[in-house]
C-alpha cells in the first residue's frame, strides 16, 4: 500500500526537506521502516536501538494515535496519512480523537505540539468587548483552542454593529452580545467554555472579574473602561493586550507585569470631545479584524511563550497606506500606577476621571441601556 508520511519541520533535513514523503507498506511499521530504509538520517531518528518506535515520537495515523489502535503494526490502505510528531511521548494521552483531528495542524508544530495545544486548553483569556475588536480575537482564540474566554459586555447587537462585529449577524439584532458571541464561540468550537458577563465593568466589580483570568485582552470603545481595565491588570498583576481603532487607523501593544502600563504612555485621557469613538466618527469595518487578529497573534504567543511580543512596542497601522509602524515604549518611573511611587494603589472614579462626572448608578446605566 503506498502512503503519505508527514515529516515534522526539525525532521525534514534528514528528508531532503520534504514535508510529506510516500513510502510503501501494508502496516505503519512496515512503512516507517521503507521510509528509513531509503533515509538512513530519519532512521536514526525515528527508531531506537531496539528497531521499536522511538520514545520522544509519537505517530499518528489519520489523526489517530497508533497507541489507541494496534499500535506500530496498524494496518494502513490506499492513501493514508502517518504523521511524525517528535518530543510528545505520552503527550496525547487522554486526548479525544476529535481533538486531535481539530487540533493536528497546532500538533504538528515542532513550536506548539502537544504540550503547547495543552497550555491553549487550560488558558483563560477575557475579552472586554464583544464588539469590532473583540470579535475576530474570540473567534480566534475559540479555534486555536483556548479553553476558557469570559465576555465582558452589557449591550445588545445593533444592525449597525454588523458591518465589523462577526461575532453576530441579523437574525442577533436585539440579543444580548454576551449570548450571540457564545452561540458563535460554540458553533465554531463546542469545547470552549464561553464565561458571559453582561455587565458594565466598573470600579466596584473590575477585580473580581478580571482576577480569574490569565490574560485580558481589551477591545472596549471608550476611556474610562480602557483606564479601569490597565489600572486593574496592574494591581492583579495581569498580562494586558490592548487594541485601539478609528476611521483608517489602528493600534496595538502588549503591557506585560513590571514592565510598564497603558498611563506610561497616556498619563491622562484627552479632553472630552476631542477624540471620537468609533459610533461618532466611524470606522472602516475591516480595521478591527486586522487588529483583532493582532490582538489574538499576541494572546497565543503569550499562552504559549513563544516569540517576542509586543511589549515595549507600539504598533500602528494605516489601512489607507497599508504600512506598519513600531514605536518604542518605556515603563515611566514617575508613572502614577506602576511607577516606583505610585500614587494609585485603588481602583477611582473613572468616568469622572475621564470625563469630569461621577459613575452612573448600576441601576441609572440600566436605565439608559433599556430606553
Amino acid at each position: 500500500m503506498s502512503v503519505n508520511v508527514y515529516i515534522p519541520g526539525p525532521f525534514r533535513s534528514a528528508t531532503g526537506n520534504m514535508a510529506k514523503v510516500e513510502s510503501e507498506g501494508s502496516t505503519v511499521a512496515e512503512a516507517l521502516r521503507t521510509l528509513g530504509n531509503r533515509y538512513p538520517a530519519f532512521k536514526s531518528l525515528v527508531f531506537d536501538l531496539n528497531g521499536g518506535v522511538a520514545d520522544h515520537v509519537a505517530v499518528f495515523l489519520n489523526n489517530r494515535d497508533i497507541g489507541t489502535l494496534q499500535g506500530d503494526q496498524t494496518a494502513i490502505g490506499e492513501g493514508d496519512e502517518i504523521s511524525i510528531v517528535p518530543a510528545m511521548s505520552g503527550g496525547a494521552s487522554g486526548w479525544s480523537e476529535e481533538q486531535i483531528l481539530r487540533y493536528s495542524r497546532h500538533i504538528v508544530m515542532p513550536q506548539v505540539g502537544g504540550k503547547g495545544q495543552r497550555k491553549l486548553l487550560n488558558a483563560k483569556v477575557l475579552l472586554i468587548g464583544a464588539g469590532g475588536l473583540g470579535s475576530p480575537t474570540a473567534m480566534y482564540l475559540a479555534a486555536a483552542g483556548v479553553g476558557t474566554i469570559g465576555l465582558v459586555d452589557a449591550d445588545v447587537v445593533d444592525l449597525s454593529n454588523l458591518q465589523r462585529q462577526l461575532l453576530h449577524d441579523t437574525n442577533d439584532v436585539g440579543k444580548p452580545k454576551v449570548d450571540s458571541g457564545q452561540e458563535r464561540i460554540n458553533d465554531l468550537n463546542p469545547e470552549v467554555n464561553v464565561i458571559k458577563h453582561r455587565l458594565y465593568l466598573n470600579s466596584e466589580n473590575a477585580m473580581e472579574i478580571i482576577s480569574g483570568y490569565d490574560i485580558v485582552v481589551n477591545g472596549c470603545d471608550n476611556f474610562p473602561t480602557r483606564y479601569l481595565v490597565n489600572d486593574t491588570c496592574v494591581f492583579l498583576k495581569k498580562p494586558l493586550v490592548d487594541g485601539s481603532i478609528l476611521f483608517f487607523e489602528g493600534q496595538a501593544t502588549v503591557y506585560l507585569p513590571g514592565k510598564g502600563c497603558y498611563r506610561c504612555v497616556y498619563p491622562a485621557p484627552p479632553p472630552p470631545g476631542m477624540v471620537p469613538s468609533c459610533a461618532e466618527g466611524g470606522v472602516l469595518g475591516v480595521l478591527p479584524g486586522i487588529v483583532g487578529c493582532i490582538e489574538a497573534i499576541e494572546t497565543i504567543k503569550l499562552i504559549l511563550g513563544l516569540g517576542e511580543s509586543l511589549s515595549g512596542r507600539l504598533l500602528l497601522f494605516d489601512a489607507l497606506s497599508m504600512e506598519f509602524r513600531q514605536m518604542k515604549l518605556r515603563r515611566d518611573p514617575q508613572c502614577p500606577v506602576c511607577g516606583d511611587h505610585p500614587t494609585v494603589t485603588e481602583l477611582i472614579d473613572y468616568e469622572e476621571f475621564c470625563l469630569g462626572i461621577a459613575s452612573p448608578t448600576e441601576a441609572a446605566r440600566e436605565a439608559i441601556r433599556i430606553g
